[in-house]
């Protein structure tokens, strides 16, 4: 098989950071990448239902490479009976998968990723096996094709044949073939498709009160040409308004509209006898396919069995009610009764009924049985809450649909209650139908629903007794969920069988009801959840005492369901949820030479759902926690046997939770390492604990790890970040691995806080420190927000490297553990003293644990630490700011006295160079006792207040040169608004900056030099309509990028880099460098990026990261050096050039006189010349060629637009 997409990759930046020694990143995120393929994104995966095909990048990431709208199930290569491939088979729940409406299978062209549909099915595929010998794919469910129901298969290219036993009574879940050759089917079944029917026919009466009745011909005479006068009359004399007739000899039609599909079963008319009028001959016609239907019937008469099509017979006796069999099963919405003859002098009607086997209820009421159905609890609905009709547009019916734009208060809010019209107490399919959504445009609001199922009453009470589920409503197309199979009980006075359909307030918008249908399933059929099918026989008998397998299913207890299926060295293993006490068996056991034997222990004392083989073992997950009939601690819902030694096996101690699938996939350990590994998936939030392996929590997922026998995430490697949950794999002649459900991954799993290295250009994790994730509900981000804030994350960082120390330092709002063990908060000390010793510390006690650090410098062995930092420290109140000796591991004394203000925030804080004065900004009025807003200057344990008139709240400095600082925020100045102004630090006064007013975007959240002196700089921020901006000041004014960044971009950074290899020339970027944007940036056309590249021209994703199941974001990149922007060498001046070359040419010169002067001295010594005696006067000449016009202009700037060299 061959790659199932064509991946795009992009090359990686040629960045150069040798200038900047350590560089890191900082952010909230848990998992990150370097963007190095077209298909890798940030997108969490989906919790709305849908899965998707998945494929391996060359990197080891995964792409979807085809969605689905629910989940997929099972695959398997259609391999033809010549060797060739036809694809491989999709079988699901689905409705549509890659945008193509597929009934729950479809094939799937590994090679060019085309999704062929195999149209015929209604219902879901849950199994499905592909036979190479005989050119067939089986496949199981629970669903209607052809003339089966439940099984069927896909012979070559001729598409769907009827098995010959038509399928089962019940759905099947498993398909195996045996080493002899026969098909083996696992299910919920009791019997097969052509020997078992329903105990009573024709129970439901089809609702025509509610259908647009027209008619053709009919009679003029008052009272008796209105079609209607039919309808829901199963008694009484012909009389006007009671009775339908046709005009005088002549033929004419009766014609209902409904307003729902339907099969009916059974005609029922009565003929009228008005003035010896009737109608003598019919035919029905099914609409809107035209198709004219065959009957069976009893004739009245004779009393003998009869067959009619187009020309169907009506007794003339009025009296009698006469019934009309459906040869054929065919949906319809309208059908039409036209009379070809009749007696005496015109046809008509006096009643006329339809029905159907199926039982439906529906949620608009008047699509429900008619008060007229002569029955005793005629199906119904009712409801709670506001809930609208919906028309049907392509779906089967008209439906309500509630609009939840408001949190539930209560469960039960908004319902709808079915109430079924149940006749006989038997065993039910019971099925959720819901209309498609891509018809009304709800995918993006639907989500889950809940469904309580109350089918029996209790033996003392009429409480009844219930059983609950969840479906998704985010199909695309018209689907239907079995949602209970069992006893039901009928309806009678004191309990009534009702399905209720409540939304589920964690993940829901809009909920939409239509119906549900009650099938009647006979309990016995000679069958027990297992049937052995020999594809080489033409007939199926119901002899099945000379097979092993359908013998082990009839000594299992009744209600036996068959999950998994497996077939592995002559043995066939057979696991879900049953028993049979008298020999051992519980939920798994082994067929072989003829037997049918339990494994070790009895097996396992829960459900099984998945079973998978690797390397002689199988695993099974599932819902147990031992085995069953001894004690094994550790099998808690995912369980391995090992066949060699017959052995049960703990995976750790397992899952707190069902385990719903076990699938392998590919993993790199290490890079460039990809490793066989085991995912468990399912309902489970934590991981148990075992042996020195603490307990940690998750969402549903785990990975083992064979090898090492341990789970990922106890691994401690530096090693790819997967979530999601998985359904199904397939990997066909070891090839790249194609997976099924829904994940999200990224090159590495760390938390908040990342190295960045170029040559080449690679991500790696901090060592020494886990910064600890906090678990939260999807809807949430992991750590709660902070005030106005909403910080989460590592915010900022800086390396210490003074005196021989190695520190880096963090500082955010997260957690993480010290060396020691304790917990640290906010700020952390990452001391490593060698390449193999690092310790990690953090504050002393005092500060509160909500502090967020925004800021972070340096002087000498102090840290200046700034944010929502409040708490007590040497016994004083500190607010804003604190001071922290790096090398003595404590707080200096005193701290600066505390900031004031109603919100007190320090966004930045900067070092005036070659000075100890430590200015900080932010949002804040006071210092102390000092009245200083937004920006304060701290030296020698004293706050000052820079300047004046400056107030709202500073996000950003750099300094223009030594004594200029340059603020950028959302400020005013003598009470004008502007975003930037400039400090002169000699004569104490700001300055706005000319055209930061009033007209500029919005305010500055990031600033970044773009030369040394930053009289050039870059600024980023929110404009006033919420759209981002990136703006570059070039001396003299600002120039924007435009409109090329998507509305939901947040830039929390930017950083000029230096490139190896020169980019295209443009006014905005150097050729030798590039802009870094970090934050949460949209870029058009290629998605969310955690960080983003601009060359001055084009955009290119960087860094993607994520949080949860969410997209992380950066927050700024920090480094050991500061950058330094040293003259471009494709753009200096001319005067450098000429000063360049004439030192060159000088050089040259230089070099050629003294090689003369020896060649000279050589010669003359060899010819014995005499030294001169006399010399020229050396300064005759100096006159001609000034210096200062030589070198005069050699600094001075050409004008703008001087052509570069």
């Amino acid at each position: 098989m061959a790659q199932a997409v064509n991946f795009n990759p992009v090359p990686l930046p040629n960045l150069d950071l040798s200038q900047l020694g350590r560089v890191a990143l900082t952010g909230d995120f848990d998992a990150i990448s370097l963007y190095t393929y077209q298909e890798q994104n940030e997108n969490g995966f989906s919790t709305n239902g849908s899965q998707s095909l998945i494929t391996q990048l060359p990197n080891g990431n995964y792409a979807p490479s085809a969605t689905a709208d629910a989940y997929i199930k099972d695959m398997c290569p259609f391999v033809m009976d010549n060797g060739q491939l036809a694809g491989v088979i999709i079988a699901g729940n689905f409705t549509s998968l890659g945008g193509i409406e597929a009934q729950g299978v479809a094939l799937y062209d590994p090679n060019t990723s085309k999704i062929t549909p195999l149209p015929g099915l209604s219902g879901q595929v849950s199994a499905i096996f592909c036979d190479r010998e005989s050119n067939a794919v089986y496949v199981g469910g629970d669903f209607k094709g052809a003339n089966s129901t439940n099984a069927i298969a896909w012979v070559g290219t001729s598409g769907w044949a009827n098995l010959p036993f038509a399928g089962f009574n019940g759905p099947v879940n498993a398909i195996s073939k045996a080493t002899n050759g026969n098909i083996i089917f696992g299910g919920s079944f009791t019997g097969l498709g052509n020997t078992t029917t329903p105990m009573k026919k024709d129970q439901q009466v089809i609702n025509l009160s509610s259908a647009n009745i027209t008619a053709g011909s009919s009679s003029l005479v008052n009272g008796f040409g209105n079609p209607r006068n039919i309808v829901c009359r199963t008694e009484g004399q012909d009389a006007p308004g009671r009775t339908w007739l046709i005009q005088d000899k002549s033929p004419g039609f009766w014609r209902a509209e409904l307003q729902f599909g339907f099969e009916p079963t059974k005609l029922r008319l009565r003929n009228t006898g008005q003035d010896g009028r009737g109608t003598k001959t019919f035919r029905f016609t099914a609409l809107p396919n035209g198709g004219i239907m065959n009957f069976t019937y009893t004739d009245p008469d004779t009393g003998k069995d009869a067959l009619c099509d187009s020309r169907c017979p009506l007794s003339s006796k009025s009296s009698v009610e006469q019934d009309f069999s459906f040869v054929n099963s065919v949906g319809m919405n309208s059908f039409q009764i036209d009379v070809s003859d009749w007696y005496g002098n015109g046809g008509g009607l006096n009643g006329i009924e339809l029905f159907q086997n199926d039982i439906f209820a529906y949620a608009v009421p008047e699509l429900n049985e008619p008060s007229c159905a002569n029955t005793d609890f005629p199906s119904n609905s009712t409801t709670t809450g506001s809930w609208v009709p919906t028309p049907s547009r392509l779906s089967n019916s008209k439906y309500l649909t509630a609009n939840l734009a408001k949190p539930l208060t209560q469960a039960d809010a908004v319902s709808v209650v079915f109430k079924p019209d149940i006749k006989q107490s038997g065993n039910y399919s019971i099925k959720m139908y819901t209309p498609g959504c891509l018809q009304d445009y709800t995918c993006e609001s639907r989500g889950i629903v809940n469904i309580t199922v109350n089918f029996a009453s209790k033996t003392e009470s009429t409480q009844a007794i219930s059983t609950s589920t969840s479906i998704y409503q985010t199909n695309n197309f018209d689907k239907y969920d079995e949602i209970y199979n069992g006893p039901v009980d009928a309806s009678s006075n004191t309990f009534r069988p009702t399905v209720i359909l409540n939304p589920n307030s964690n993940a829901t918008v809009l909920v939409v009801a239509q119906r549900v249908r009650f099938t009647l399933t006979p309990s016995t059929g000679g069958l027990n959840g297992l049937f052995e099918y020999d594809p080489r026989k033409e007939l199926v008998g119901t002899d099945y005492s000379n097979s092993t397998v359908n013998e082990a299913g009839a000594e299992l207890n009744d209600g036996a369901n068959i999950t998994k299926l497996l077939v592995l060295d002559n043995i066939t293993y057979v696991a879900g949820n049953f028993s049979a006490k008298t020999r051992g068996f519980h939920n798994i056991l082994a067929i072989s030479k003829g037997n049918a034997t339990s494994l070790p222990f009895g097996g396992l004392n829960g459900q099984i759902s998945s079973l998978f083989e690797y390397q002689k073992a199988l695993y099974f997950g599932g819902n147990f926690t031992n085995a069953a009939q001894t004690d094994i601690p550790g099998l808690n819902n995912v369980a391995v046997f090992n066949i060699s030694n017959q052995s049960w096996h703990p995976l750790g101690a397992g899952v707190h939770g069902r385990v719903n699938s076990i699938v392998p996939l590919v993993i790199n350990l290490t890079t460039g390492r990809p490793e066989n590994c085991i995912s468990i998936n399912g309902d489970f939030d934590r991981v148990e604990s075992f042996g020195p392996n603490l307990a940690f929590t998750t969402r549903g997922f785990a990975v083992w790890v064979p090898s090492r026998q341990n789970w990922l995430q106890n691994l401690g490697l530096q090693t790819v970040a997967i979530y999601g949950k998985l359904s199904a794999s397939l990997n066909f002649n070891n090839t790249s691995p194609l997976l099924a459900g829904v994940i999200t991954t990224q090159d590495l799993g760390t938390s908040d806080a990342v190295y960045l290295a170029s040559g080449p250009v690679r991500i790696n994790s901090l060592p020494g420190i886990k910064i600890q994730p906090r678990q939260l509900p999807d809807s949430l981000v992991r750590k709660r927000a902070i005030g106005s804030l909403n910080t989460t994350g590592v915010v900022t960082g800086l390396f210490y490297s003074l005196g021989g120390h190695n520190i880096t330092v963090l500082g955010g709002h997260f957690s993480a553990n010290a060396t020691n063990g304790s917990r640290i908060d906010n700020l952390a000390f990452v001391n490593q003293t060698s390449s193999s010793s690092v310790s990690v510390s953090g504050l002393q006690s005092g500060l509160s644990t909500d502090s967020v650090f925004m800021a972070l410098a340096v002087q000498n062995n102090n840290l200046y630490a700034g944010g929502k930092v409040t708490g007590t420290v040497n016994n004083a109140d500190v607010d804003g700011l604190i001071v922290y000796d790096l090398v003595q591991n404590k707080y200096t004394e005193p701290q600066p006295p505390a900031l004031g203000g109603s919100d007190v925030v320090v966004n930045t804080i900067t070092i005036k160079p070659d000075t100890s004065q430590v200015y900080v900004g932010g949002s804040f009025e006071k210092a102390g006792s000092l009245t200083c807003g937004s920006v304060c200057m701290y030296d020698g344990g004293q706050w000052s207040q820079p300047g004046s008139l400056l107030g709202g709240s500073v996000a950003a400095f750099a300094w223009q040169g030594k004594d200029k600082l340059l603020a950028g925020g959302n400020l005013t100045l003598e009470k004008n608004v502007t975003s930037l102004a400039s400090y002169d630090t000699n004569n104490a006064q700001w300055t706005a900056l000319e055209g930061a007013g009033r007209d500029f975007p919005g305010p500055v959240t990031a600033l970044c030099p773009a030369n040394d002196d930053a009289s050039q700089f870059w600024v980023a921020g929110k404009s006033n309509n919420g759209s981002a901006f990136l703006m570059k000041y070039d001396k003299s004014k600002f120039r924007s990028i435009g409109d090329r960044l998507g509305e939901n971009t947040i830039i929390r950074g930017i950083s000029v880099l230096q490139l190896k290899e020169n980019h295209a020339n443009n006014d905005l970027v150097d050729p030798e460098r590039t802009l870094l944007l970090t934050g949460q940036i949209y870029l058009p056309n290629l998605g969310n990026a955690s960080a983003a590249l601009f060359n001055g021209i084009t955009f290119t994703p960087f860094i993607l990261s994520t949080i949860g199941n969410s997209p992380g974001s950066l927050s700024q990149l920090f480094s050991e050096k500061k950058p330094t922007f040293n003259p471009s060498a494709g753009n200096k001046s001319l005067g450098l050039v000429v000063l360049i070359a004439l030192a060159c040419a000088l050089g040259a010169v230089f070099f050629l006189v003294v090689a003369g002067i020896l060649i000279e001295r050589y010669r003359r010594k060899r010819e014995g010349t005499p030294a001169p005696t006399t010399y020229l006067d050396k300064t005759s000449n100096m006159s001609r060629i000034p210096p200062e016009y030589l070198f005069g202009r050699l600094g001075e700037r050409g004008p703008v637009d001087r052509p570069t060299i």
